[in-house]
């Protein structure tokens, strides 16, 4: 148990003595639960969750708050929320740690860019990336979010946030749960309805990708825009 162990070797003692970069993932984790269950350890039940995961801090990111909880006895939705914030807080450092805004060049730049937000989910998802006139990353929005065949999108809502963004361009961007990587024909019809709606205004459409565990599929890439 915790209280055994030597104060070296404490997490938040060793944390304080040594600094927070020291810790291991299990370590930091610990901290975040502050308390174990009956029989383990905080550190033991860190290792739990990790395990879970297969100890991919990226894949953990990517879980929801209902997911993380329940994972091992003891992780409520009090838990969960505290380490699903705190893993939130550490991307957007990340983000905003970057001075230079990434340009979306290609599928692939697009397909990097994003694929962290919607690989992994069981449902579907909707986003676009607002960019500037050198396809620079002004903001990525996400626009709706539904079950696990479809979500309803609001052409509406990309347009307006696109102008309010001074978006010079957009990319498009949903995923496909069930792994396949194939345009349906809502798709297609959705994809052509949001292109008409930009050019109207001036705003460039320069991809569609649908992502799953497989991979991506590009509108651009295979000459359908």
């Amino acid at each position: 148990m915790i209280r055994n162990l030597a104060e070296d070797e404490k997490p938040r003692e060793k944390a304080l003595r040594h600094g927070i970069s020291t810790l291991t993932d299990a370590e930091l984790l610990a901290i975040l639960l502050r308390v174990g269950v009956t029989g383990k350890s905080v550190i033991d039940v860190a290792h739990d969750i990790l395990a879970h995961f297969s100890n991919d801090l990226g894949r953990m990111a990517r879980t929801s708050t209902s997911e993380l909880t329940g994972i091992v006895k003891g992780i409520g939705p009090a838990k969960a929320l505290t380490v699903i914030a705190a893993l939130e807080l550490g991307q957007r450092c990340r983000a905003s740690g970057s001075r230079v805004k990434p340009q979306m060049t290609s599928s692939q730049s697009i397909y990097d860019y994003v694929r962290d937000k919607v690989e992994f989910l069981d449902h579907e998802q909707f986003w676009v990336l607002m960019l500037n006139k050198r396809l620079g990353v002004e903001s990525l929005e996400q626009i709706s979010s539904g079950g696990m065949d479809a979500t309803v999108v609001d052409i509406r809502m990309i347009v307006k946030r696109a102008l309010d963004a001074r978006a010079v361009a957009v990319a498009l961007i949903h995923n496909h749960p069930s792994g396949a990587l194939n345009p349906s024909i809502q798709d297609d019809t959705l994809t052509r309805r949001i292109k008409a709606a930009c050019e109207t205004l001036d705003i460039r459409v320069l991809d569609h990708l649908i992502i799953s565990p497989l991979g991506y599929y590009s509108y651009s890439d295979s000459s359908r825009l």
